[in-house]
């Protein structure tokens, strides 16, 4: 389940790509299928593992094509061991909800990202996670959990101020706002057998339609994410740094003078 429309970010075969923060690998893994050479970034060393695991298993299977390159591992994200302008590409996909210095994070994105690079930062959405918060504080009041519920311009000034160009936002996942809500409602620590009929139900109505994408629940989440999707996405490019004047050399500085 992609959060990041790539129809909208475009990426070519052979971009140098980090996934910030990667999780279980969603993003890196479509990369990877679209010949990129990425970086699958995180600090949790056990995602992290299956997640090589998983780079070796698609290779195996022949998924990326010839030229494509995948490597996992453990990292801070506000302190990233790259280069500056290591980077074509890069992906943060709901991370920073959860990091007390937002800042100092884009700022660490903005560093390894090449001049002309693009970024994808993607959180959940203002209104949908508000009503989370709410419903319940064990959604947001555990370690490691959400901090913050970002306004959407909110987010893109930041990417500003950070030095980037917002070009493009959207919604996502408006399918998806209900079943938290469910959950936020009957439990959010209750899973599986344990949990309440209607979250039970949900979830198999969700899995079904990331399995097998019919055409009707792809078309009622499209209606529903400009209302109700819960993430909000942001698209931005760092820009070049301008050219630096001219100066002039000392010779021809000297012959100036004497005109």
């Amino acid at each position: 389940m992609l959060t990041v429309d790539f129809s909208r970010f475009p990426l070519a075969a052979g971009d140098r790509v980090l996934d910030l923060g990667c999780g279980a690998g969603r993003h890196a893994f479509e990369c990877y299928r679209r010949g990129a050479q990425v970086v699958a970034l995180d600090r949790n060393g056990e995602e992290i593992r299956e997640v090589a695991k998983w780079f070796a298993a698609m290779k195996e299977a022949g998924e990326a094509p010839a030229g494509a390159t995948a490597t996992a591992m453990e990292g801070d994200a506000l302190a990233l061991p790259f280069p500056d302008d290591s980077f074509d590409v890069v992906i943060i996909s709901e991370v920073m909800e959860h990091i007390p210095d937002d800042k100092g994070v884009l700022a660490e994105m903005v560093r390894v990202l090449k001049p002309g690079g693009r970024i994808a930062v993607t959180v959940p959405r203002y209104g949908p996670e508000k009503i989370c918060w709410a419903l319940s504080d064990a959604y947001h009041e555990v370690e490691g959990g959400h901090i913050r519920i970002y306004r959407g311009d909110e987010l893109l000034d930041r990417m500003r101020e950070a030095g980037l160009k917002p070009y493009g936002t959207h919604h996502a996942h408006g399918l998806h706002s209900p079943y938290w809500w469910l959950k936020c409602a009957f439990g959010v620590g209750k899973d599986g057998k344990d949990a309440a009929l209607p979250v039970r139900a949900y979830h198999k109505l969700l899995v079904w339609d990331i399995m097998k994408k019919p055409r009707a629940t792809r078309l009622a989440e499209q209606a529903l994410n400009p209302l109700i999707g819960k993430s909000f996405v942001a698209y931005a490019t760092k820009p070049h740094a301008p050219a630096a004047p001219a100066v002039p050399s000392s010779t021809s500085a000297a012959g100036e003078g004497r005109a």
